[in-house]
């Protein structure tokens, strides 16, 4: 699955791409539950909509219309965005479908734009999906209620982060600040790092980690998640754009599969 820095990656790219763009009309194959959404709203509040934005939230994307209504798309495990139109891009789990003809058999829903240009989600194993919500309404869905705080966020101090991990104090920190409900997206790669750089064992009890360390642990996390969203993402071979370029982070990993060695 998708970690924080590769669905930001996509973001970023889907960002530059479809905001001014207006759908024009939607197709879904084969699977209603990639796009589980009333046929009355997808005419009244999609068709003829103009993209405004698209942000992030976790390993959410949010791709937010002028018609106060939002498409909401979780990647999951095999999930792919690939647009197709002046200019391609795509990103997501490695298959043909990120630079073949589309749509192919992984494709579930196609967004078509008045334009010409075309949006494509694509999902082998059908675990993803692409909801119509009202954009007020977005951040009542369960996964969202339950989320920690964003890392990359301005307003996620150190403060902020260690009363977060307080609240797990009898847990080991590594899973404490894999916990999403803790902090959103740290992954088990990004854990490992952070953990390594602010010379914290992974299973210390986060009782037993003293603020001072908490706050250089925070610090570290910002950092390799940074650095990864710069390089693209990890991918760890599950993760490449349009180009088949994948990210590549895990070359300045120092502990990612490195266990036992010095």
């Amino acid at each position: 699955m998708p970690e924080l820095p590769e669905v930001e990656t996509v973001r970023r790219g889907l960002a530059e791409l479809l905001p001014r763009r207006v759908v024009q009309h939607v197709s879904v194959f084969d699977s209603p539950k990639s796009f589980p959404n009333a046929s009355v709203d997808v005419e009244q509040f999609l068709y003829g909509a103009t993209i405004l934005d698209v942000r992030r939230r976790a390993k959410v994307l949010i791709i937010d219309l002028d018609t106060d209504y939002s498409l909401v798309v979780h990647l999951k495990m095999t999930g792919q965005l690939v647009f197709r139109g002046d200019t391609k891009f795509g990103a997501g789990h490695p298959s043909d479908s990120l630079i073949g003809e589309l749509p192919d058999r992984s494709t579930r829903v196609q967004i078509d734009f008045k334009d010409g240009s075309r949006l494509f989600f694509n999902d082998q194993r059908k675990f993803g999906w692409v909801k119509l919500l009202p954009t007020i309404e977005v951040v009542n869905l369960p996964f969202f209620q339950k989320v920690g705080p964003e890392p990359l966020d301005a307003g996620t101090t150190t403060k902020v982060f260690i009363h977060q991990a307080r609240r797990r104090n009898g847990t080991m920190i590594k899973p404490a600040i894999l916990d999403q409900t803790v902090i959103a997206g740290v992954g088990n790669i990004y854990a490992d790092e952070a953990l390594w750089a602010a010379k914290i064992h992974p299973e210390m009890r986060v009782r037993d980690v003293s603020d001072e360390r908490l706050s250089t642990l925070f610090t570290e996390v910002v950092k390799v998640l940074a650095l990864s969203i710069e390089k693209g993402g990890s991918t760890d071979k599950n993760y490449v754009d349009a180009e088949g370029r994948r990210g590549s982070y895990l070359e300045f990993a120092n502990v990612f599969r490195r266990e036992g060695q010095p």
